[in-house]
């Protein structure tokens, strides 16, 4: 089974082009499975049936995994099995029968505009570190770009004279963003300063180091967003994916076109861009309900 989930996973790197958080994602569900199956005594994948798959997910339920979780898990399972059918490896897909669980449909958190200013102008910029995180935190509100994207951006991607990022997205598509005038300055002052004394005699391409002069990983980016926000006394925790939330919701707050933004962020489906608006239209109802005279009487 092993082997075959090798095969897979060399298949969608070579002809899906998938990215290497979505393979290690795809790897990890599904040798879940396979513990699972091994833990149910069943020998092969071609002894999976409908029976099977229900008592899969019926387990992941008992282990106190979430909708969206046990929904993603299922996704990778059914892609597996119908590369699996499509290559003759298997007769016959277990899953064609088995509905995906429904999503939860949260709102998405974000920052109010005096936050994400607070959180911004929290490096110490006379540091090679701080110019560094300046400019990461201007370009994560500015672009509304993932936390993988932005750690994998090169020298070459980007054009301040242009104020553009050339980012490689979900599934290797391509997208071009858009930066403001504070980014670009933070990014121009990091490129003249700071990138120069963490890159130090060393060569490499990645726009943002490390303290050794490698890249900085999509992991310490996390860990610097969630430092400056507890330093500015941001409750919660606070990770890049809310910088994110936040551009788009203040891009349709300033007015915004829905489309617009869904370009920007990569969105292949509007779906995807349009839970925005929901966030966008729960916060008019509270500022309404807590400002007008009559509301806060109980009338609406």
């Amino acid at each position: 089974m092993e082997g075959l989930l090798d095969r897979y996973l060399k298949y969608l790197e070579a002809e899906r082009g998938a990215a290497r958080l979505t393979l290690k994602n795809y790897r990890n569900d599904l040798r879940g499975f396979l513990g699972f199956l091994k833990g149910q005594k069943v020998a092969s994948l071609d002894r999976v049936d409908r029976q099977v798959v229900r008592q899969y997910l019926a387990w992941l339920v008992k282990q106190g995994f979430a909708r969206s979780s046990i929904s993603r898990k299922l996704s990778a399972l059914r892609s597996f099995y119908r590369f699996l059918v499509k290559e003759n490896l298997l007769a016959s897909d277990p899953l064609a029968a088995v509905s995906l669980p429904k999503k939860e449909r949260r709102l998405p958190t974000f920052l109010g505009t005096a936050q994400v200013n607070a959180l911004i102008e929290a490096p110490d910029t006379s540091t090679a570190q701080g110019q560094r995180d300046r400019a990461i935190l201007e370009l994560f509100y500015a672009s509304g770009m993932r936390v993988s994207e932005v750690a994998s951006l090169d020298l070459r991607n980007l054009s301040l004279s242009a104020r553009e990022v050339r980012v490689m997205g979900k599934r290797s598509k391509e997208r071009m963003v858009l930066i403001g005038r504070p980014a670009a300055a933070a990014l121009e002052a990091y490129l003249k300063e700071g990138r120069l004394k963490l890159l130090g005699k060393r060569r490499g391409e990645a726009l943002f180091l490390n303290r050794s002069g490698g890249r900085l990983s999509a992991r310490s980016m996390q860990a610097l967003v969630d430092k400056y926000a507890r330093k500015v006394g941001i409750e919660g925790r606070v990770f890049p994916h809310m910088l994110r939330h936040t551009f788009a919701t203040h891009m349709l707050e300033g007015g915004a076109d829905l489309r617009v933004v869904q370009e920007l962020l990569g969105h292949a489906d509007l779906s995807s861009t349009q839970i925005y608006t929901h966030v966008t239209q729960s916060q008019v109802r509270r500022v309404y309900l807590r400002a007008h005279p009559r509301a806060q009487k109980g009338e609406e």
